[in-house]
Formats: C-alpha cells, structure tokens, sequence
C-alpha cells in the first residue's frame, strides 16, 4: 500500500491498495465525502467537537485502507478542531477534497 503524489494539484495521485478490500472501496470514499460536508456543517455552527470527531476518525481509517494521506489530513483537522482554527480547518478540508477528486486506485494482490 503506497502512493505517489504528483506535484501539480490537477494531476492524479496513485493509491496501490490490497484487492481484498477492493469492495470496500467504493463505501470508504463515499462516507469520506459526507465527512466533508459534515465538516462544513460543522464549521458553521462553531462545532469543533464534532470536527475533531471527524478528524479523529480520519486519521484511524486512512492508512488502514492504504490512503496514508487522508490520515494525515485527519490528524491536522483533528489539531486544528482542538485549537478551534476555522482557517486551518477549511484549508484542510479542501486539501482532502482535491485529494479525494484526484486519487486513483490501482488494486494489488498480496
């Protein structure tokens, strides 16, 4: 499970991920997409509880299914909810949707 990342923010990223969680895949990006709307919600009601939730959340699951990135981005809302920095958090936010619209995934087996 690795990835590569290209440094053009249109250009896709390459995600290699077990193909024995292949069916899974297509469930995980759909709820990563509602955490981003749900992160939004949250900002406009000054929620950083939830965001921090969310963030925690992101942070868990990422790696585990072979997207390193989206853990990492986890990790920097979750620090940004705890220090209520709306700015940070919507930058990252949007960082994890150009990542979502941009990753590719490549299954490998073993």
């Amino acid at each position: 499970m690795t990835q590569s990342s290209e440094s053009k923010s249109d250009e896709k990223i390459v995600a290699h991920v077990d193909a024995m969680i292949e069916e899974l895949i297509p469930g995980f990006f759909e709820n990563k997409k509602k955490d981003i709307k749900s992160i939004y919600d949250a900002l406009e009601q000054d929620d950083f509880e939830t965001i921090r939730i969310i963030g925690h959340s992101l942070k868990g699951a990422g790696g585990g299914y072979g997207f390193q990135e989206i853990s990492n981005i986890g990790k920097s809302i979750e620090k940004s909810a705890k220090n209520k920095n709306s700015e940070e958090i919507r930058k990252r936010v949007k960082e994890l949707s150009n990542y979502m619209d941009r990753v590719e995934v490549v299954y490998v087996e073993g």
